[in-house]
């Protein structure tokens, strides 16, 4: 068994109602950490080492929290004036909440800083080339979801934000401060729209009619329509997947899978690639709940940009 993580408030109520049968649950993220590297999985979700934040990921999370709380303006008032009015409060409020994100800058360079928020500012001018949040009303933001699949999986994650047409039309936008992606990041992104998908089709009864990637860095929109079958094909990958991280969690074997990726990895000097040697495979005295496990935290909105 592996150690578990406390439950929050959030985790509490996304486990209320679920079926008994229900005995795992997976987000988005881990899946595509299990996908891109084992190992990875293994250090995240199971061993649940520490990462320091990265400078993109922090502005990633910036980025996010202050497009939320742009609509929470009137529709009139959500110009670019206000969204970069927004940057250094929403900045502060996540420093008072993840007093980690502090590190990132020398407490005496405040220069530091204002060119990090600058940066954001930048990113959000992207968001307005490519859309005006002015004639948008999104149906759901930052919102939590999940759905059962197979009778025994929870399949959860955080939409950036959902839009609802008058005729019942669904819209998953996502954004991402980085660049337009190469392959292997737009595979990953894709998966993450997908899983969402799923879950609003299991939920709602209705395949989303577009899945909107916004590249706010370069102002790019790349748009995907899945269909039912897509999605079938899709749900049974994801439970294949859950089923593989079962069968390595019970051999308590993650190997590494190197790529590219490796270059953004925290864990290379625990990474038999790089020479390192993982640590002992964490071992709980009780049963594991599957529904609070680790593997099935999602990642906090830009953490994974």
């Amino acid at each position: 068994m592996t150690a578990e993580p406390q439950i929050d408030q959030q985790q509490a109520q996304s486990s209320a109602g679920v079926p008994a049968t229900v005995r795992a649950s997976l987000s988005p993220s881990r899946a595509a950490d299990f996908k891109t590297c084992p190992l990875l999985y293994r250090f995240r979700s199971i061993d649940r080492l520490p990462e320091r934040p990265s400078m993109e990921q922090a502005r990633g999370t910036l980025v996010h929290a202050v497009l939320e709380r742009l609509f929470d303006l009137p529709a009139g008032g959500r110009t670019p004036e206000a969204a970069g009015d927004l940057v250094a409060p929403q900045w502060d409020r996540l420093v008072t909440e993840q007093p980690e994100l502090a590190a990132l800058f020398d407490a005496d360079d405040p220069a530091g800083t204002g060119e990090f928020l600058r940066s954001a500012a930048g990113l959000l001018e992207g968001y307005f080339a490519v859309e005006d949040p002015r004639r948008l009303e999104p149906a759901e933001r930052e919102a939590l979801i999940s759905a059962v699949v197979d009778d025994e999986l929870l399949i959860r994650g955080y939409l950036d934000r959902l839009d609802v047409a008058p005729d019942g039309a669904l819209r998953v936008v996502d954004y991402k401060t980085g660049g337009a992606p190469r392959e292997a990041f737009e595979a990953r992104a894709l998966f993450q729209l997908k899983f969402y998908a799923l879950v609003l089709w299991r939920t709602r009864g209705v395949v989303p009619r577009v899945l909107r990637l916004l590249y706010l860095k370069d102002a790019q929109v790349c748009d995907y329509a899945p269909d039912a079958e897509e999605l079938l094909r899709f749900e049974r990958t994801v439970v294949a997947l859950w089923q593989a991280i079962e069968a390595a969690t019970a051999r308590q074997d993650f190997r590494p899978r190197p790529s590219r990726l490796c270059d953004w990895c925290n864990h290379q000097a625990l990474c038999p690639t790089f020479g390192g040697t993982p640590p002992p495979f964490p071992v709980a005295a009780a049963p594991a709940d599957p529904l609070v496990d680790a593997r099935s935290r999602p990642a906090r909105p830009g953490a994974d940009e």
